[in-house]
């Protein structure tokens, strides 16, 4: 009696902590560290260069460029968040849902190999050793340098994503924080000792009448509203995790947190993009922002700002590199369980090492006409998904955008492979097509126009089919009513 007396006791004991994980009000200390942990996610080595040579690029057009980028950069990805919480989902494959379980799938595979293994993961090692690290090696250690430094990487990220349960302190408390003092303190010298007004800055051939749309354009190469997707599980996990279970509240947790990471996210872009166009004083338009920085921070605090760049570097490029690798892990296991978390981690981790030996170049030439193609597909399910309440969600008018948006979206991808694709005799007859046929392909936006038609025609099937249904209704109670 006593055994069984004592067994009751610990299943009560248990329910009560159950309840009350599940039952427990998120306290603001709690809002803060998911949001810590999602701005760090989203917060890669892109996005630190890539704003600093928009500024370079568009000199004392600064503002409009970073308005463009904004959309891209922030507006978006939180869209992209939004679009999480809205439809109550936990990744990207139940934002590609309404257009079937095969398409949901394929999306799936597409967004994960792109963001993840092949170009965006291996990308956040290259860059902080390019960037952080080579500066520091002699010439002929660059290759075995990348080899040791990349596989220390990855194996770091592999044993702070191990543990599920861990991604949320070892990121939103720990190495984030550290990255923002690092990254505070760089501001405070850079504005303190300006080296010129960017109002007085030269500005680039390409940006001095379309700023604001190829400030749009290099917004793509954050990767960010694709990895808005894919974060969504791992956001979602963490939350439940912290013992919200109800989707509801889950979806309400992190629409909060995306609105609160992504304006200090913005905050951080025009800080970032003021201090390209001020380093215009100084020197010229750089090849990169990796090129940039490093003049910039060099600049300020000689040998120790490479020191504390390559820190600065790798911190922000570790902590995007473990989100990655867990929501590759999280959604790949979802759907293919057969493999465990841990072994979708292990190979994403081994497979990202593998690649970034490839080298920045590389990754960057052949990962452009995937996000050509992949950003449109991605920015009208974000914004179909944030607006599908108005229309219950309807496939039909999933179907009709998406399939107006794939063809314009394949061209983009064939014009921007490297010249031995988009050379050939195939890749210069698509760039031809598009650029006589679809309006705005001079801006890279030639989707824009099918997409919008596409949604005409969607929502017009949409309101015809609840016009039967409806007339389909009341002829049933009419016919009901007079028997």
């Amino acid at each position: 009696m006593r055994s069984n007396q004592k067994f009751r006791i610990y299943i009560q004991t248990f329910r009560m902590d159950v309840d009350f994980m599940e039952n427990r009000k998120l306290t603001k200390r709690d809002y803060a560290v998911v949001s810590s942990m999602l701005f760090a996610l989203f917060f890669g080595a892109g996005n630190l260069i890539f704003p600093l040579h928009l500024g370079q690029l568009a000199g004392s057009n600064w503002l409009p460029a970073a308005l463009g980028f904004l959309v891209t950069a922030v507006l978006l990805p939180l869209l992209s968040v939004l679009a999480i919480s809205i439809t109550r989902s936990e990744g990207v494959y139940d934002v590609g849902l309404p257009l079937g379980p095969t398409f949901a799938l394929v999306f799936m595979v597409l967004i994960h190999g792109t963001i993840g293994p092949f170009f965006g993961t291996p990308r956040t090692a290259t860059v902080s050793y390019a960037v952080g690290v080579a500066p520091l090696l002699p010439a002929k250690f660059q290759s075995l340098g990348l080899l040791v430094f990349s596989a220390l990487f990855f194996g770091a990220a592999y044993l702070l994503s191990v543990k599920e349960n861990k991604i949320v302190s070892n990121v939103g408390r720990l190495l984030n924080p550290t990255f923002l003092v690092l990254l505070f303190l760089v501001f405070v010298v850079a504005f303190s000792r300006p080296m010129g007004n960017p109002a007085h800055q030269a500005v680039t051939a390409a940006y001095t009448s379309g700023a604001a749309v190829n400030g749009f354009l290099q917004g793509y190469n954050t990767m960010d509203a694709l990895a808005g997707l894919a974060f969504g599980v791992t956001v979602v996990t963490a939350i439940k995790m912290m013992g919200k279970k109800d989707p509801n509240e889950v979806a309400l947790v992190t629409a909060r947190a995306g609105v609160f990471s992504m304006g200090f996210e913005a905050l951080i872009y025009f800080a970032l993009i003021l201090v390209g166009a001020m380093s215009l004083g100084t020197f010229k338009v750089s090849a990169d922002g990796g090129v940039a920085f490093d003049q910039i921070v060099n600049h300020y605090l000689g040998v120790a700002g490479q020191s504390l760049l390559a820190m600065l570097i790798t911190l922000t490029c570790l902590t995007t590199a473990i989100g990655l690798v867990a929501a590759f892990a999280q959604d790949f296991h979802k759907h293919f369980p057969k493999l465990s978390y841990k072994t979708w981690l292990g190979l994403t981790s081994a497979a990202s090492f593998l690649f970034a030996n490839f080298g920045l170049t590389q990754i960057l030439a052949w990962s452009t006409p995937f996000l050509m193609f992949l950003y449109p597909l991605s920015m009208v399910l974000i914004l179909l998904s944030v607006f599908s309440p108005l229309f219950q969600r309807a496939s039909v008018v999933y179907k009709f955008v998406v399939g107006f948006t794939v063809v314009p979206a394949l061209f983009d991808m064939i014009s921007s492979f490297p010249p031995v694709v988009s050379h050939s005799a195939f890749g210069t007859l698509v760039t031809n097509l598009r650029m006589t046929y679809l309006p705005f392909a001079q801006y890279g936006l030639d989707w824009v126009v099918p997409a919008l038609v596409g949604l005409v025609l969607g929502l017009g099937f949409y309101v015809a089919q609840r016009v039967r249904q409806n007339n389909v209704s009341n002829n049933a109670s009419e016919e009901s009513v007079n028997n």
